[in-house]
């Protein structure tokens, strides 16, 4: 059986992702479990060396290219030593040419394919998932990509956070690089206006890996209405000419809350049936969700009610707010009441918020 991977996210250098996990370790240890370090590199920071106090540390391999020797993980000693658990940090390490694996975290997986568990650590601009944010953000070109697939192999994803502003009093307390060094990284990477995003992505890398993981567990089941850290809103949209405006006013919800936008349109005839007005509609409609970092579905009515559909659809993406618009004032209140998705909604929707957006005509 293979070993069960955590893996320990930050912003960036310097937020205590060593330190948080040889914690963990000793906290393992307390409580009789048989835990060795396979590679930490405390960079001459006391307080996280002191964390290595009374635990077991494994020899590194010496791999020697070029006339220099670098020290690797040696993964035959942690083979043969079968601990229960090995801390390995630095998962995006490049190993030295001659290496078993070019990755560090091919290390990892041999290990963990060994039955052994393993505790490692990473900054979130190396996430496959975040690099390409994460260059945006720092200007800075990511070379070292740990992919998704690896990620959702770990059990427990847990995320390591400072403010930026104690980020940036570390480094200037000499805790995170050298005096000499200080000053340039405070007016680069260290900037607040890099580190507010980075940290940010972060948060919201481990909650939508919290979010997929809970969605498809088995306990989902048990669990009503929708679940999860985030927010996904879903807009129901009919007439071209009203969808702009319930479009932009959830998506400025959206914005303000890091949502999922998602834009439901129902028609009653099947894409074989459609008329090329009908096709029209729905390519406008994409677009004009599109344009608000949306998405679109389309559900054909098949004999359900218009709010039986949106409920399901609700349901189905883990919506947690639906926007409707306002039935028109040309239609008397009291009996649009009875026969439109409000009522309907009003009194079989539970857990999910609904808002109804008014019209000015």
């Amino acid at each position: 059986m293979a070993g069960k991977l955590k893996i320990f996210v930050g912003a960036a250098p310097g937020v205590g992702k060593t330190y948080t996990m040889l914690r963990e370790a000793q906290a393992l240890k307390r409580q009789g479990t048989d835990v060795v370090i396979g590679y930490v590199d405390v960079h001459e920071r006391p307080d996280t060396e002191a964390q290595l106090e009374g635990l077991e540390v494994l020899p590194r391999k010496q791999v020697h290219f070029h006339g220099r020797t670098f020290e690797e993980v040696d993964m035959d000693i942690i083979v043969r030593r079968k601990p229960d658990v090995v801390v390995i940090d630095e998962l995006a390490h490049s190993n030295a040419p001659g290496s078993q694996f070019p990755k560090r975290y091919m290390d990892v997986e041999f290990i963990l394919d060994q039955g052994i568990h393993v505790l490692t650590a990473v900054n979130v601009l190396h996430l496959e998932n975040a690099h390409a944010e994460a260059e945006r953000i720092t200007g800075v070109k990511v070379r070292e990509i740990i992919p998704e697939e690896f990620v959702k192999r770990a059990d427990e994803v847990e995320v390591v956070d400072v403010t930026p502003e104690t980020l940036r009093q570390r480094l200037r307390d000499g805790s995170i690089y050298s005096e000499d060094k200080v000053h340039q990284a405070l007016n680069n990477f260290f900037r607040k206006s890099n580190l507010a995003p980075l940290r940010e992505l972060a948060l919201r890398e481990v909650a939508e890996d919290v979010d997929e993981r809970l969605q498809q567990s088995y306990d989902r089941r048990k669990i009503p209405g929708p679940v999860g850290a985030r927010e996904n809103i879903l807009v129901c949209v009919s007439y071209l000419d009203r969808a702009q405006k319930l479009i932009e006013k959830a998506n400025r919800v959206a914005v303000r809350m890091k949502a999922e936008l998602i834009v439901l349109t129902i028609t009653s005839r099947t894409p074989d049936l459609r008329t090329a007005k009908d096709e029209e509609r729905i390519e406008n409609l994409k677009k004009l969700a599109e344009q608000h970092n949306g998405r679109l579905i389309v559900e054909f009515l098949n004999d359900r009610k218009v709010a039986e559909v949106i409920i399901e659809v609700a349901e189905r993406e883990n919506v947690t707010q639906i926007f409707i618009g306002q039935p028109s004032r040309e239609r008397k209140w009291q009996r649009v009441m009875k026969e439109s998705p409000v009522r309907y909604l009003l009194r079989n929707l539970k857990y999910v918020d609904l808002r109804i957006v008014g019209w000015r005509d």
